[in-house]
């Protein structure tokens, strides 16, 4: 549950108890013994993991460790690939990266191929690293390539309200069609149905509902079923 969702500037302290366990997410920076805002936004908390963060509706996308990300395969090297993921430089992908690789056994993506990661590591000095495996599990856990289907860009904002349980579109959509989706915090979502129509559909309805109340996502969903 979010229990903060005041204003930020940067510059700002946060008061955070940073004697327990804190994730820092996107815009927030510790400075000593202090919590900094970096960016300008609403000020989000988390209460499971005690996770902090800043959302803004930005179009660049700073990559954030542990953020899972959607990106496009751009080269292909001796011991990883190059991955568009929005950011203002390509990410690093390793072929040991993936659930049961081995230096025998390696994941063969081809160029333009999508591929739903995790953030392993970033720095603002570095290429950020990625990985598609769940570090607690070890598995994919959904993580790898992604087939077929069809991807589109939105706001930062939008993807990580999609991720919240009580975002409501998701949820009226799946009353209707069966479809599987991934959303990547880096302004990306990817959406696959049986049919090519529904795709079209479930993604449109996702990227208007980015500024409509509950009420009016159920209205526009039904309004939506009635139509085909």
């Amino acid at each position: 549950m979010e229990v903060d969702q005041r204003i930020v500037l940067p510059g700002d302290a946060i008061d955070v108890d940073t004697e327990s366990t804190v994730v820092l997410g996107p815009g927030l920076r510790q400075e000593g013994e202090d919590v900094v805002a970096t960016k300008a936004g609403i000020l989000r908390h988390l209460e499971a993991g005690n996770r902090w963060w800043i959302e803004s509706n930005q179009k660049r996308y700073i990559a954030a460790t542990g953020e899972s990300v959607i990106g496009t395969v751009t080269a292909k090297m001796a011991e990883y690939f190059r991955v568009d993921i929005g950011t203002a430089h390509s990410a690093v992908l390793p072929l040991l990266s993936f659930e049961g690789a081995t230096k025998r056994n390696r994941p063969n993506l081809p160029l333009h191929a999508l591929v739903y990661c995790r953030v392993a590591m970033a720095n603002p000095d570095m290429e950020a690293e990625l990985e598609c495996v769940n570090p607690k599990t070890s598995k994919a856990d959904g993580f790898g390539e992604l087939v077929g289907g069809y991807v589109f860009k939105c706001s930062l904002g939008l993807c990580r309200r999609l991720l919240n349980p009580n975002t409501p579109i998701l949820a009226l959509l799946g009353q209707h069609f069966p479809f599987e989706t991934a959303v990547g915090m880096n302004g990306r979502v990817w959406v696959n149905s049986e049919e090519v129509k529904n795709t079209i559909l479930i993604s449109n309805a996702i990227q208007n509902s980015e500024y409509l109340s509950a009420d009016e996502c159920k209205q526009m969903v039904e309004g939506l079923i009635n139509k085909l």
